[in-house]
Order: structure tokens, then sequence, then C-alpha cells
């Protein structure tokens, strides 16, 4: 049997937030675990890779993915989703259940599982339906969607409109040790938009969405996991009266944590005058007082996870009128530099707190063994190169979809080498 292979990341700066630790060492990665940080004895490496002026830290966690298989393949597949993920610097997705048919059971989500292990890139982690097709109504096998391999609970892609029904979902979840992420949305109130209600869609005669069909459905969340005592993570967090409700309910104690999206950091409802579908998604793109106190509840830690909502959609849907044009676009290739230019570049965060939310924070959240660089720890790993410069073309993406509103935005920042369990999946320069 032949001994396992050790790899060295040298002199990196090492920035693992779970364990407070930011020092410029070496990394040490043995039968796919990490082994140590800074010295290893007198082991040699059988692969050393020179990372001076790289950033070396737990690999990227996702947690809010649409991977579309089963049903809608034309969008994107595990196969591909996967491979998008792992040239954003992500090592683990969790994928979300609004699949055709919706990941509901036991064996749904052992497919998924099963189809990823094909693939063998990044992990995925699926995410079951609360309820029964995503209907709203009838509880999903929640115990079986765990054993098959489920972390948490959503029927994202629309909400559990019954209060009812969301209230048994959080207490049979709470049993269970797992979260519901909440896809916070008054259907009957957005019924008919297609971007944020305000003084833009007024101009441009379309009907909006407003900001209290978030809000409502999160003041309800949180309420239900007050009386519940569940952990309700709130999805998409775009307004900033959720922001504050967000904050308000973890100041009564509520388990109640949420996630913002980089797309929602950095662009508003003006990009809508340009009638590019790309730029229409739901939550839809709000105003720039929104953006900002989506920052102010990143920076003081309201918000905990970054995370992409990555939602492919094939050219020739995305290509419909306006109104016709399905929500969504695609994140995992950009994750990491709009992060950065929304995030490092102005000062709002540095890199210990960023990485944190795009790492250990998601894993908390969903319950994963991911996100720390502890010895003994599964080696997924991610080298970043902060400095380079490169133009985001969705042309050479790897998703299979190419609906990308960021395209031909300069922006610094990459994922360099991509290590999942220890394997290398990604490098993207000769850093030996």
């Amino acid at each position: 049997m032949l001994p396992p292979i050790v790899i060295r990341l040298r002199g990196g700066r090492v920035i693992d937030p779970a364990n407070k630790i930011d020092t410029v060492t070496d990394l040490w990665i043995e039968g796919g675990v990490i082994a140590a940080l800074g010295d290893f004895g007198n082991r040699e490496a059988d692969e050393t890779f020179d990372c001076t002026g790289k950033i070396v830290a737990p690999g990227l966690i996702d947690m809010h993915v649409h991977l579309r298989e089963p049903g809608r393949e034309e969008d994107e597949t595990i196969a591909t989703g996967v491979a998008s993920a792992i040239a954003g610097g992500v090592t683990s997705v969790a994928c979300m259940p609004n699949t055709e048919p919706a990941l509901d059971s036991q064996s749904s989500a052992e497919f998924v599982v099963q189809q990823a292990r094909r693939a063998n890139l990044a992990n995925v982690f699926p995410i079951g339906a609360i309820t029964k097709g995503r209907q709203g109504n009838e509880l999903s096998e929640m115990g079986g969607l765990v054993q098959g391999g489920a972390v948490a609970f959503t029927d994202d892609g629309t909400p559990v409109s019954s209060a009812e029904v969301m209230r048994r979902a959080m207490e049979y979840a709470r049993g269970l040790g797992k979260a519901i992420l909440s896809h916070s949305e008054d259907l009957e109130l957005t019924k008919g938009g297609v971007m944020h209600e305000g003084a833009v869609s007024v101009r441009l005669g379309l009907k909006g969405m407003p900001s209290a069909a978030e809000e409502i459905m999160v003041y309800r969340e949180i309420a239900l996991a007050e009386i519940s005592g569940a952990h309700v993570h709130i999805l998409h967090v775009s307004t900033a009266g959720s922001v504050d409700l967000i904050r308000n309910g973890q100041k009564k104690g509520i388990r109640v944590t949420g996630e913002a999206c980089p797309h929602h950091l950095t662009l508003t409802d003006e990009s809508l005058r340009t009638f590019d579908t790309n730029y229409k998604m739901a939550p839809p793109l709000r105003t720039q007082a929104d953006i900002e106190a989506l920052i102010d509840g990143l920076k003081d830690g309201t918000l905990s996870v970054l995370a992409t909502d990555h939602a492919p959609h094939a050219l020739e849907k995305k290509t419909r009128e306006f109104d016709q044009a399905p929500n969504g676009i695609i994140g995992l290739e950009t994750f990491l530099p709009i992060s950065i230019q929304a995030l490092i570049e102005p000062g709002h965060l540095d890199w210990p707190r960023m990485l944190g939310m795009m790492t250990i924070a998601p894993a908390q959240v969903l319950g994963i063994d991911r996100g720390t660089l502890t010895p003994g720890a599964v080696a997924d790993v991610t080298v970043i190169d902060p400095d380079v410069e490169w133009t985001i073309d969705p042309t050479r993406f790897k998703s299979k979809s190419r609906n990308c509103p960021f395209g031909g935005w300069k922006v610094r920042g990459r994922a360099e080498i991509v290590m999942v369990g220890g394997d290398i999946k990604q490098r993207k320069s000769p850093l030996a």
C-alpha cells in the first residue's frame, strides 16, 4: 500500500476564520486532510506549491445554488454546475430543490449525491424541499431526506405561503437538527412584478415588486422561529427593512440568520433601464439605500453569509420578451471577484471577515464539516491570488448558461489552486 501523498503550500497568507488564523506560514496536507500549519517535523512534501503573495483559505462554500438537474438540464447539470463552482474557487455547494421533480424524497436527495460523486469535482449537499412538490400544502419526507443526504430544508423559488405549514416544518426541522431556509416573498404583492417597485419602475412603466413583499414574510419567519425554537435562515436578503428585522430578531435571541448576494451589493434597479433580462431576478435589484443597509448588515454581523443564488437559464429563455423571461443570474464564477469589489476594495470588510462569510458561516448554518483548516479536517482548500486583474467573459464560463450581468467588468482576485479532499481540481497558473 502506497503512503499518503504529502502536499505543501509554502509561504502563503493562511486565513482560517474558523480558528481566527491570519498569518504567513506553510499549510501541509497529507492523505486528503489538513496535516499541519507551519512546522511538520522533518517531513518532505511529494509536491510543493510556492504561495508567496497568495491567500490560502478553506475551500469556499456557496450554500445557495441551483443545479437544475433533474428536469432542466438545458440550463445546467450537476456536472457543469460543479465545474463552474471549481472555476470560481468554490469547493462545496448546497443545491436548491426546485428541480423537476422537486427534491422532496430520500431517493431524490440520493440521486443528487450520486451524480455529484460521478462528476468528482466540488462537494454537493442537497437541500430538501419543505413541502411535497414544493406546492406548499403537505410536508415532504423530511426524515427520509436527511437520510438521503439533505442538510437543510427550503421551497426556494417560491415561499411556503401557509404559516401553519411553515410552523410545522420548523418544528420538524428543529427535531432533526436542521435549518429552514426561507424564500421570503408575499406572492400576492409580487404577482406580475418584474422589478423593484419604486421611482424607476414608475418611470419605465413596469409593474414592481415592493420591499414590503419580502419584509412581511421575513417578519413572519422570525415570529415562527421564536415560537418553534427553530433556526431560520433568510435567503437572498435584499431590503433595508429585512436587515432591520433580522437584527432585531437576533437581539431578542431568536435563531435567525441571513445572507446577502453579490449582485444585491453591486447593482440597483437603475440597471433595468436597459431592459436587459440579465438584470431581472427575484428578489429584484433594489436601491442604493438598500445596498448600503445590506453592507451595514454584513459589517455588524446581522448578515453572516455570502451566497450567489446561482440561477442558470438557457439563452433561449433569457432572450424572451422582458416580462416573459425567467428571473435569475449565474454567479459561481464571479462570486469571489464581485465580493472583493463590493466589500474588500471599498474597505467595508477585511479578508478574514469576508472569507468567514464564504466558509465557516455557511458551514455552520448547514451543519456540515467543511470551512476550516483545522488539522484533521477534510482538505478543501482554495488558493487565491488577490491581485490578479482580469475581465469577466461569460462565454468562457464552465456553466452551461451565460445569464451574467457582469460581462466586461474589469475585476481583481481569482482562485488559482482549488483542492477538494486533497485532490487538485484546478490549477490556473504554475505556482510550484
